[in-house]
């Protein structure tokens, strides 16, 4: 397995698959590259780039503190290491949410953003209820977490294994690293000198991240446009992927002609 080295010295492993135009996959919180392995042939025509966040997978878990905006470093390194000037990204829940510093910070190494059911961070966008963290806190917090994710009628006939429950092989510190890093995350701000051509997506019913958030950002990102996923919840790249999936694709195919 490849790695790439971080200015820090933190070794982040990466995964590519494929030829064709470099895409960058970004998964959520507390989940490796692992996140996307249900859809990973959707985006075939792509050379597909997954990457472990530090303090998951197969990557370094140093226990000091992390932020969305170094884990958009952390890609960087990955970028930098394959000798890739630019890339598509499409970044999902906390991975949207890294996705938007890359955007910022490394504008010219962003050809395409996709940002799936992710928020602008806590201070100007739509949180979720202090119900919902209080039950994802409780001994049931991983059907709770399901639940969020998928919609009953789905999990009804896919009774497993799930990609999106998080990374099992992670020390606690690291997850409690996760959280606190994507709680503070804060692109406000920045949003609005991203250059890249950008579609926002989100499931109708998502309340892990509330769907208010799309048109929240695609009104805070210059030539963005949102686009609700209807009936879906935070896991729609999965659930819904019949729609989902050919909605990124047009709009890849589309900056990829211009």
């Amino acid at each position: 397995m490849p790695y790439a080295t971080t200015a820090d010295e933190c070794r982040i492993a990466y995964q590519v698959r494929g030829d064709g135009q470099p895409l960058v996959l970004l998964a959520g919180q507390s989940n490796n590259h692992t996140w996307w392995d249900p859809i990973l042939e959707d985006f075939e025509r792509y050379r597909l780039i997954t990457l472990d966040w530090r303090g998951t997978g197969a990557s370094d878990k140093p226990d000091e503190v992390y932020s969305t905006r170094g884990f958009a470093a952390d890609v960087v390194a990955v970028l930098d290491a394959m000798g890739l000037d630019r890339a598509h990204v499409y970044g999902t829940s906390m991975g949207g949410r890294v996705a938007q510093w890359l955007a910022i910070d490394y504008a010219e190494r962003v050809q395409a953003l996709v940002l799936g059911c992710t928020s602008p961070g806590a201070k100007h966008g739509y949180e979720r209820s202090q119900e919902i963290r209080k039950a994802l806190a409780a001994d049931q917090s991983q059907r709770v977490l399901l639940e969020l994710m998928y919609t009953p009628a789905w999990l009804a006939q896919n009774p497993g294994p799930y990609y999106v429950l998080g990374d099992t092989t992670m020390p606690s510190y690291a997850k409690g690293r996760h959280l606190v890093a994507s709680d503070k995350h804060d692109a406000w701000d920045g949003l609005p000198s991203i250059q890249a051509p950008t579609l926002v997506l989100h499931g109708s019913d998502d309340i892990f991240s509330p769907a208010a958030n799309a048109e929240l950002l695609a009104e805070r990102i210059p030539n963005a446009r949102a686009e609700r996923i209807h009936g879906a919840r935070h896991a729609y790249f999965h659930e819904f992927r019949e729609v989902a999936s050919p909605l990124v694709l047009a709009f890849l195919d589309a900056q990829d002609r211009a």
